[in-house]
Order: structure tokens, then sequence, then C-alpha cells
């Protein structure tokens, strides 16, 4: 970081340092300006909630904002494409079971998180979850329509339950 602004706090100083840049590269990639301005600050945000000690010695700071940035990038493609299939699995249903825009809020929340839940995992395990938990169907009609074993299935299924776990309660020991 550079010594051109006699600011005490690492943020701060890696923001005053390169808030500009970020904010140029976002705007290239999303080609709006008030997304990039949301992700920038939305980068800062996500740096002031993590642990700061090493910002001081960091070598790379834009790789490291556009690590953080790219991630949140990803992010609102992910919220934005779970938002689309959802209003569009809604425009199927009857317009007297459609529910209030507070109803439909609380349903894209919890989607989000149940994304947040499966980040990480395969695809299989990811699928044989929600059609366990939103299909109901069985280990082996699971099985049949990934093309694996049963004991596959339980696997993924176990993967799934400890990424739960870990999430909530942490590391299990």
């Amino acid at each position: 970081m550079s010594a051109t602004h006699p600011v005490a706090h690492p943020v701060a100083e890696l923001y005053a340092d390169h808030h500009h840049w970020l904010l140029g590269w976002l705007r290239h990639k999303l080609g709006c300006r008030q997304q990039a301005a949301d992700l920038a600050h939305d980068t800062f945000l996500r740096i002031l909630g993590s642990r700061q000690d090493r910002l001081a010695d960091l070598r790379e700071p834009r790789a490291y904002l556009t690590t953080i940035a790219r991630g949140l990038v990803v992010d609102q493609f992910r919220r934005r494409e779970l938002e689309r299939a959802y209003l569009a699995s809604l425009a199927a249903e009857p317009e007297s079971a459609a529910p209030s825009p507070e109803q439909r809020q609380l349903a894209l929340e919890a989607l989000m998180e149940v994304d947040r839940l499966l980040d990480g995992l395969s695809a299989k395990a990811r699928s044989a979850w929600l059609y366990s938990r939103l299909d109901g169907l069985t280990h082996g009609e699971i099985a049949a329509s990934l093309g694996v074993s049963v004991p596959r299935v339980r696997q993924y299924l176990a993967a799934v339950a400890r990424q739960c776990y870990e999430l909530r309660y942490g590391p299990a020991a």
C-alpha cells in the first residue's frame, strides 16, 4: 500500500488506494455503474467483517479485492437466477395461490439460505438433497435419477448433513 495516504486503519488505506480502481473494474465487468458501486461497497464491507491483521502485509491488494468482488458478483448472479426461477414457478400457479409480497420475500430468503448451505457440494450431492427434501423421492428413486448407487446417494446426503451441521455449529471434533 502506498504511503501517499496518511491513514491509520489498513482498510481505510486499502479503500483510499484502490476503491476507484475496483469501481472501474466492476463497472467494466457488470456494465452498470450502480451495481458496480454497490458491489464495491459490499467488497469493503466484507473486508471490514473479516480478519484484518493480514492487510498490512498484503502484496497484491488488487488481486485480493478482485477475489472478494468476483465472489460477490457470483453471489449476485446466483441470487438473481434463484429469484427468476422462483418467480417463474409462481407464474405457473393460479393467481389465487399467489403469496403476498412478504411471503415471497421470506421464500426468497429461505432459498438463498438453502443455496448457501449447499454451496461447495458437488452437483450430484445438491441434486440428491433437493430430490429428497423437495420432491420426497426415496434413495432408490434418487439413485435412478442420478445414475448412481443407493449407497452413493446415502453418501451424498451425509455430506449435505455434515456441511449443514458444520455451518451451524462449526467443524465436528
